[in-house]
């Protein structure tokens, strides 16, 4: 039963398939949990994929989970803890555009949205000082290429401002613009060691610099709930709203992983590995990179683009619990090689655009992913994508090593920890 002098924190969760909410005490005990779905458009442009968001539904379902939040814990025995703070984490790379007023001009273009790939070559070369010396090798995906593509392709109105997703919702919750943290910003060019924009590298590739938000590092205090924002979520005007970070960075420190050596694995929507390293790693593949910490250490990681939602793509609404209990009983030295990806491209452990899924190999010849049931059934199939998933996550711990991380623990969270098959096996 919380006591009067109880303080807590809320944290949101803007994820690709829905914002989740969380309160917990300082001791993290969760005193309230809420979740709300989000959509996705994607689809194909001049052969590259694209991915949207509505960045109004993002708000709209974060209002929603707050104010369920709200509720929850007024209708708890004794006095409601008093709210510390509220933070959102979001997912790396994704951005939009919108007015003075903060209305969207763009659809939310999510992080691995591609269609800005054919500026990747300029990117690279405008900012190469500057990446070799973060230790970051820029990717077709990442938000930058997409904010030049818009720029060129004269689709970056006069006045329109970026915001990461993270920004959308903070901004709202204060009531005026604010601005991003290192984290969210890693994708967009941001140099983490100055924690500034690199403006000459950015007006070289004709990114509108006075369009960009200022940066602090997460944590730092972006302003108060507003009196209107109250209204919507109940949430008192005047309770902080701090700088955020990504939803991997996230994971990480929400599972505790804070030291030198430990790591964070989340099987979600993607596979992604987050750990905490005192100095920075330098991966000349480029599918490792590293955020900053505000402590003066890096959280280095990568994300793959396998993961929980291969499961979701290829088996839809199947009863999971019932495949799992099938899959537990199949010989795993018999089941296909698969490499569980359904959409094109990987980024981690290895950086190929082009990549697709496959099942088979040796002396089988590769099959489409899509004719993985009906060739071995659906048990032995969905044993064969938790094995794949499992062993890409384990090439990713390979090249964490051989990059001079050290690799001590591996904590695992996200959706398919819950699976414990699946994490036994992983």
């Amino acid at each position: 039963m919380p006591s009067a002098a109880q303080q807590a924190w809320i944290g949101v969760d803007l994820g690709t398939q829905g914002v989740r909410g969380l309160v917990v005490d300082d001791h993290g005990q969760v005193l309230a949990v809420a979740e709300r779905p989000l959509t996705s458009r994607t689809g194909e442009l001049e052969g590259r994929r694209t991915h949207e968001q509505d960045p109004e539904q993002w708000w709209s379902a974060t209002v929603e989970v707050l104010a369920q939040l709200v509720g929850q814990l007024r209708q708890q025995d004794g006095p409601a803890p008093q709210i510390a703070g509220i933070a959102c984490d979001a997912t790396s790379g994704t951005f939009l555009l919108a007015d003075p007023a903060g209305r969207p001009v763009t659809p939310g273009l999510m992080y691995d949205d591609a269609r800005g790939a054919g500026e990747l070559d300029d990117v690279r070369a405008a900012g190469s000082a500057l990446w070799q010396r973060l230790g970051l090798s820029v990717q077709g995906s990442w938000a930058l290429p997409r904010m030049v593509w818009l720029a060129r392709q004269g689709a970056w109105p006069d006045g329109a401002r970026l915001l990461h997703q993270g920004d959308l919702v903070a901004e709202r919750l204060v009531g005026h613009p604010v601005a991003t943290d290192t984290s969210q910003a890693l994708k967009s060019g941001v140099d983490l060691s100055a924690v500034a924009w690199p403006e000459e590298v950015l007006a070289a590739l004709d990114v509108p610099v006075p369009s960009l938000p200022g940066v602090v590092l997460p944590g730092v205090p972006l302003g108060t709930v507003s009196s209107a924002a109250a209204r919507l979520t109940g949430i008192a005007a005047g309770t902080p709203v701090l700088a955020g970070c990504t939803d991997g960075c996230a994971a990480q420190l929400g599972a505790g992983v804070v030291a030198p050596g430990q790591w964070n694995a989340v099987l979600g929507t993607t596979l992604v590995l987050k750990g905490v390293t005192d100095e920075l790693l330098h991966d000349p593949t480029g599918a490792l990179y590293s955020h900053r910490s505000p402590d003066g250490g890096w959280w280095p990681g990568g994300a793959s683009s396998t993961g929980a939602a291969a499961v979701r793509d290829l088996f839809g609404r199947a009863d999971l619990a019932a495949l799992t209990a099938a899959a537990a009983q199949v010989d795993l030295s018999r089941v296909p090689v698969v490499y569980p990806l359904t959409s094109r491209g990987e980024r981690f452990p290895f950086v190929a655009p082009d990549a697709e899924g496959f099942a088979g190999g040796g002396a089988q010849a590769p099959r489409p992913l899509s004719q993985l049931g009906q060739d071995h059934g659906d048990a032995a199939a969905f044993a064969a994508v938790a094995l794949g998933v499992a062993g890409v996550e384990r090439l990713c711990v390979d090249l964490l090593e051989l990059s001079g991380a050290p690799v001590d623990s591996v904590a695992m969270t996200g959706g398919g920890a819950a699976n414990r098959w699946w994490t036994q096996l992983r």
